[in-house]
């Protein structure tokens, strides 16, 4: 995987195959391709690292009440006091691996004394898994100096001085550390032997969206069962406006008399703590119920749950109205979702690459309704200029027959479906290169990863189509066209 550092690609991951041939985390890809030419790459998506990260640190509050996130890929769990439950902390160890291992994650796991020295051991020890090792101290002391976690200028006077281990900075004194290197390095050797201990910062996991009414006596009136959802409600409301909160995904569960329960569950496009909104939603979903709600001989109990809220801020309405149409189409998207279905109403939203047929992808509309936010806007063409891209797009492109002046000229006729057209006009080449991490297999099926020359042309009818040569000359020698799509 590869990131940009100070304007320059470097590999930010590497797997085990690729760390065998000599790639390392760091290293520039013109490097790491000198070495490696068929090295294949993507590009990190750091936001979805750390989402993936908080997600892990969450799942191990089953082992510990005290998580804390060390990104870019480090946990750190409190053991003090919960190890025992687990068997100590050899089996405590061996669970997590186990946990991780289950839903495809490859771990190395260390324990220490302190937060920082369990980071050390489990990036630059000997992998350990079976719980701390029998002489810590000693295991400490052989790391090297990047165990301290310095600043590169920091670590690079260190190692000009001679020390190569932690141990080697440990054997001076920590006054001439200090005023040579700083603080900082004892501060960091310090808590790395144990003498000092940092606070750990965990996760915050706040309270769950969870309301619930109980009754003496069961209720069956429809009218009652609403005037006491509107009160979960409004409960709910107010304490998502404390949080800043708006929920996107509303439960609620009937508990009858007889032991029976009724789940109803609605989704909003966008985060919402409207009682009367919800409330309309969830009517909704009880007219597309197949079989209507029995309430038998009465509900006894009925709860609200918010599985999953969004921050929602106050925000003063511009005075286009531009937000009172997002939210009536918001609302419209919510309510035909939830009567037909999340799939059965979607959207197309743009996607970051260059290739036509995956510059979007259909999505359930209600989980991308407007003014949500969208991972990249759509392009616009400059004021006055005609679509560079056609609405219609043919999936899979389908091959024509080109007549052209010169071979690797622009076309003067083709032949599409039997029909001979004419070209009148026509405006290209827009050259579009295959995907060089894919170039063996392109993306249309059937297609090899080639450059296409994409040329826009209008027949004698005015009609225009977009046509493009599926590889140079260079490429291949008789490369063919294809119509992938119409404009309007």
């Amino acid at each position: 995987m590869v990131t940009k550092v100070r304007g320059a690609l470097r590999l930010g991951a590497v797997n085990g195959a690729a760390r065998d041939r000599g790639m390392a985390v760091g290293m520039a890809l013109a490097d790491a391709r000198a070495v490696l030419p068929d090295l294949i790459v993507a590009e990190m998506d750091e936001q979805a690292d750390a989402h993936w990260l908080m997600r892990l640190a969450r799942r191990c509050g089953a082992w510990s009440p005290h998580v804390m996130v060390t990104p870019p890929d480090g946990l750190v769990m409190e053991s003090t006091g919960v190890d025992h439950l687990f068997g100590g902390e050899a089996g405590l160890a061996a669970q997590v691996e186990d946990a991780m291992a289950d839903i495809g994650m490859t771990t190395r796991v260390a324990m220490a004394a302190t937060s920082e020295a369990a980071q050390a051991l489990v990036r630059y020890g000997v992998h350990n898994g079976q719980g701390p090792v029998a002489d810590e101290g000693g295991a400490i002391r052989a790391l090297p100096i990047a165990a301290l976690g310095l600043e590169d200028e920091a670590a690079l006077a260190l190692s000009r001085a001679g020390l190569k281990t932690v141990g080697d900075v440990a054997g001076r004194s920590m006054a001439a550390i200090a005023a040579r290197f700083g603080g900082e390095a004892v501060t960091a050797l310090r808590r790395l032997l144990g003498e000092e201990q940092a606070p750990i910062a965990p996760i915050i996991r706040p309270r769950p969206l969870r309301f619930e009414r109980r009754f003496p006596e069961p209720i069956g009136l429809q009218s009652s069962i609403a005037a006491c959802f509107l009160d979960l409600m409004h409960q709910a409301a107010g304490e998502m406006a404390q949080r800043d909160l708006g929920g996107r995904r509303f439960a609620l569960t009937l508990f009858r008399s007889d032991g029976a329960r009724h789940r109803l569950m609605i989704e909003t496009g966008l985060p919402t703590r409207d009682p009367a909104l919800v409330l309309r939603l969830f009517d909704e979903r009880i007219a597309a119920l197949a079989d209507p709600l029995d309430p038998g001989f009465g509900y006894d109990r009925i709860t609200l749950l918010v599985p999953l809220a969004e921050p929602l801020l106050a925000s003063q309405s511009a005075l286009d109205g531009e937000e009172k149409q997002e939210a009536a189409l918001a609302e419209l998207i919510d309510r035909l979702s939830t009567r037909l279905g999340p799939d059965a109403l979607r959207r197309l939203v743009p996607q970051d690459s260059h290739m036509p047929e995956q510059a979007q992808y259909a999505v359930a509309a209600i989980h991308h309704a407007p003014g949500h936010h969208a991972p990249i806007a759509w392009p616009a063409p400059a004021q006055g200029e005609p679509p560079l891209r056609p609405l219609f797009l043919f999936d899979p492109p389908q091959q024509v027959d080109i007549i052209a002046e010169v071979p690797d000229g622009p076309p003067h006729r083709f032949r599409w479906r039997g029909t001979l057209y004419e070209v009148s006009r026509f405006e290209g080449p827009e050259r579009i290169a295959a995907q060089w991490w894919r170039r063996k297999e392109g993306e249309i099926p059937g297609m090899g990863g080639l450059t296409r020359d994409y040329y826009r042309v209008e027949d004698r009818h005015g009609r225009r189509y977009w046509i493009f040569r599926h590889g140079l000359y260079e490429e291949k020698p008789d490369p063919h066209w294809y119509m992938h799509g119409l404009f309007a």
